[in-house]
């Protein structure tokens, strides 16, 4: 199987966390890509707390985001201007509450851009040796001609006789 070597892809930015129209909080945050994850972005917010707020969700989405509003449920994307400046904005929905993040377009894209460099868009499963494994187990093996033998001769009497 090939097994590439885990790439990290990291980026340390700050983020805005919107409060209403008029207030929002700088949110140091780290944006990770692993090539042993490759359809997932992690992104931990440190807000105050002991731990981070980690958030995972597919890259494909973060990837259209910059372009055009996607997603639905618990995570949506989409691009506008605030001020003049290009910003992405991420609306975050979990059990515990609801956040509206605004990123740096330029930032958040050159970041992108590298992580697309290490994993190409729909070779994500090649990363995870996926086709490999599946070809593995679906690779015929001696005892298979048993199983694909019909276990049920056709019964030739098809006028309903013979049945108890």
């Amino acid at each position: 199987m090939n097994h590439a070597m885990n790439t990290v892809v990291e980026r340390e930015l700050e983020l805005k966390l919107i409060l209403s129209p008029e207030r929002s909080i700088p949110v140091p945050a780290r944006l990770t890509y692993r090539t042993n994850d490759p359809f997932a972005v992690h992104i931990a917010f440190h807000i105050g707390t002991e731990n981070p707020v980690n958030w995972t969700f597919a890259r494909e989405l973060l990837v259209e985001g910059v372009f055009r509003p996607c997603g639905h449920g618990d995570v949506r994307v989409w691009p506008t201007k605030v001020d003049g400046r290009s910003v992405i904005l991420m609306a975050l929905s979990s059990p515990d509450g609801d956040a509206l993040l605004e990123a740096p377009t330029a930032q958040v894209s050159a970041w992108l851009e590298r992580t697309l460099r290490a994993v190409p868009p729909g070779s994500e499963a090649e990363q995870l040796g996926i086709d490999d494994g599946l070809a593995e187990l679906l690779a015929p093996t001696p005892a298979d001609d048993l199983w694909l033998r019909d276990p049920w001769p056709s019964d030739e009497s098809q006028d309903g006789e013979g049945y108890v």
